[in-house]
């Protein structure tokens, strides 16, 4: 079975985290697949519009943890890294359906998306702290300044979830529908913007995103590095032999 789905019709190419049976934790093989399936979309002129989903009850539980240790992104080329660079320099538009459980990358992620439809199952967090790392994707940055200062600490410090009417208040997404719905609407949406004009597209989204543009790259690569050196740090140790051994952490000496 594959594990990210692909299919291109109607000039959306939409792109389905596929390993239900492992909560759609990501491998460096589906950041990989994810990279490359982006690069395509972005030089083909046939595609106009990504959309990413999972499934109705789980949209991604973060990394594989097994797989993270085994080949730890502790490098910039690292396929997690690709994958995020190309997500967020990508100049049309991608949308999100996104149901169940979205988890560190699974949120972050979305910061980089357009439009995000939500079923109202959807449960969102980023605890990078508590796995003794710190935030990617440039959520350090873009989290405060879309929540706020305050909310951003409760969800990058204390890495607390957070349920889909407060995503929606915040603006990381667009609308709340049943689970059974998101997916189809995400789709109707797509086929709206695939009609429309390209270059207006383009040029717009690149307008919206011009003042941060600079910044997400810069914050990338700063998070990038601390995230690899804290990989090899003893508190990052601790909290993944922790969760491998299905115990609590313990950070009293880290």
């Amino acid at each position: 079975m594959t594990d990210i789905l692909i299919d291109t019709s109607a000039s959306v190419m939409t792109l389905t985290l596929n390993r239900v049976d492992k909560k759609n934790s990501l491998t460096g093989a589906m950041y990989t697949a994810l990279a490359d399936a982006l690069a395509l979309a972005q030089a083909d002129d046939a595609v106009r519009v990504v959309v990413f989903q999972g499934h109705e009850t789980i949209f991604s539980a973060g990394n594989d943890i097994a797989d993270f240790l085994g080949a730890p992104p502790d490098t910039l080329d690292a396929p997690v890294f690709r994958f995020l660079r190309g997500i967020s320099t990508f100049t049309k538009p991608v949308l999100a359906a996104v149901c169940g459980p979205a988890v560190g990358i699974g949120t972050t992620m979305l910061f980089h998306c357009d439009l995000v439809y939500a079923g109202d199952n959807a449960a969102f967090s980023m605890p990078f702290v508590n796995l003794g790392l710190c935030p990617e994707a440039a959520s350090s940055y873009l989290a405060p300044q879309l929540m706020g200062y305050g909310r951003a600490a409760e969800a990058l410090l204390l890495g607390e979830p957070f349920l889909a009417e407060a995503a929606l208040e915040m603006g990381l997404i667009s609308r709340i529908v049943p689970p059974a719905e998101a997916a189809a609407l995400a789709q109707r949406q797509a086929q709206k913007l695939a009609t429309k004009p390209m270059a207006s597209l383009i040029e717009t989204k690149r307008l919206m995103r011009k003042g941060q543009a600079s910044i997400v790259a810069e914050r990338m690569v700063e998070e990038g590095r601390s995230f690899g050196r804290m990989l090899r740090e003893p508190a990052a140790r601790e909290a993944f032999t922790a969760f491998m051994e299905k115990r609590k952490p313990d950070f009293s000496k880290v």
